[in-house]
């Protein structure tokens, strides 16, 4: 669910007019909220309630940063005891600033630099995911040459098709990602022998946008006989990392995803008898549905049935600014701010100057006009994160709404701020004398 809704013909984030906050901030911009926010990561929490470790540790849920790494997002979720998961350093430094306690933070992802390693390791960080032997032997370097020791879980690759999109499928043998299944005991004893490392789990992330549980209970099934050959070869596994990926309604009339608490129900099933501390790391599920894009049309251009050329409706924001429609086929639901009940059928589309930046085509939507303001749903979640500045646009402003209040958690960016980052080589302003040669 989400807390945004019609009120009296006008669309509510929480207690606050989209239209009105539209005409304070411009369009367009991005607004998240609160409530959905809070109300998500305590259902997840919730349906891990109980499963406990042996030490009585509950659960980490650490969110998926990668998902959206607002700082005031993230401050959100760590005031309610979630950790993070991190996949580079930046991630981690917003984490920290953020307020999420290094002891809840871990750090995952399958191209670490040294440098990276050092960062983590001097935040003293709860857990390394580690990604290979390759790894192993840096991180066993990184950490004796700092004089310290690392918690590391090894990041299984079980081979399971994750039944998603295949851009975001993780957990395949032609995937990138972890160490294949039939190796990791080897990996797992050559860790226990690296100086500065310290073995304590496993772990794997089969991919993300989940809707059905079948090649979860698969990978969890694999883990558990994992822990079961570990142990049968002397080694302790203290923690097991479930991974994430829980898929989110996207399009309005889908089947829904599986819950939360279907998910716990599988947890508590698939490891029961394993003693270990679990680990969750969620992300989407958590603020997808939280956050909205709002955007104003700019124009029509109506189509013609006759000669077959389509109707467009070009509105202010862009693939740069939501780059899943293009990138993955990805769809979002539309809504007029101030619906007046009629339909329309039209692509709508943005002002890049790419075929490809389009957020829907041949699609009935509301009816719309040019100036009025359309809100792209389900947009918490890998969109603003993976914003750019193609065609020299300026990254959108992210507000957060908490009730009637809100704030603005990102500004606009100044366009005169994105060219100051830019540099004119001395030879082409006149300052020859400065030229550099390599």
């Amino acid at each position: 669910m989400d807390h945004f809704a019609d009120r009296n013909g006008r669309l509510f984030a929480e207690d606050v007019d989209l239209a009105t906050l539209a005409d304070v901030v411009g369009t367009p911009f991005y607004v998240y909220s609160t409530a959905t926010l809070v109300r998500h990561f305590t259902v997840f929490r919730d349906a891990l309630a109980g499963l406990a470790s042996p030490a009585g540790e509950a659960p980490l849920v650490a969110y998926a940063v990668k998902a959206n790494p607002n700082l005031s997002v993230i401050a959100t979720l760590a005031r309610l005891g979630a950790g993070a998961d991190v996949v580079s350093e930046g991630e981690m430094r917003r984490a920290l600033a953020a307020g999420v306690p290094p002891e809840r933070i871990v750090f995952s992802g399958v191209g670490k630099t040294r440098g990276e390693m050092a960062a983590a390791l001097a935040a003293g960080i709860y857990q390394v995911n580690v990604e290979g032997e390759a790894e192993l032997h840096a991180l066993s370097e990184v950490a004796t040459a700092l004089d310290t020791t690392v918690a590391v879980a090894l990041r299984v690759n079980p081979g399971v098709d994750a039944k998603t999109h295949a851009k975001i499928s993780t957990g395949g043998k032609e995937n990138k990602f972890g160490i294949p299944l039939d190796r990791v005991p080897a990996a797992y004893a050559l860790a226990a022998s690296l100086p500065g490392i310290d073995p304590v789990g496993v772990g794997a992330h089969i991919g993300s946008q989940l809707t059905d549980l079948a090649p979860l209970e698969a990978t969890f099934a694999l883990l558990g006989d994992l822990v079961r050959t570990i142990r049968a070869g002397g080694l302790p596994v203290e923690r097991v990392d479930l991974g994430g990926g829980l898929g989110i309604p996207y399009r309005a009339g889908d089947p829904p995803p599986p819950t939360p608490a279907d998910y716990g129900a599988l947890v508590r099933r698939a490891t029961a008898g394993w003693g270990v501390r679990l680990l969750c790391e969620p992300g989407r599920m958590i603020v997808g549905n939280a956050g909205v894009l709002v955007s104003r049309v700019v124009t029509i251009k109506p189509g013609d049935a006759a000669t077959g050329t389509r109707s467009f409706v070009v509105v202010d924001a862009a693939m740069n600014d939501l780059l899943r429609p293009s990138l993955y086929g990805a769809w979002h639901d539309i809504r007029a701010v101030a619906p007046t009940g009629d339909r329309m059928v039209a692509t709508v589309v943005g002002p890049v100057c790419e075929t490809g930046d389009t957020f829907a085509e041949d699609r009935t939507i509301d009816a719309v006009a040019a100036g009025d303001l359309i809100a792209l749903m389900t947009a918490g979640a890998y969109g603003a994160t993976m914003a750019s500045t193609y065609n020299s646009r300026p990254l959108v402003p992210e507000v957060l709404v908490d009730g009637a209040a809100w704030a603005i958690v990102r500004p606009r960016e100044e366009l005169a701020a994105q060219l100051a980052r830019d540099r004119i080589a001395p030879w082409l302003d006149g300052t020859e004398n400065e030229r550099r040669s390599t």
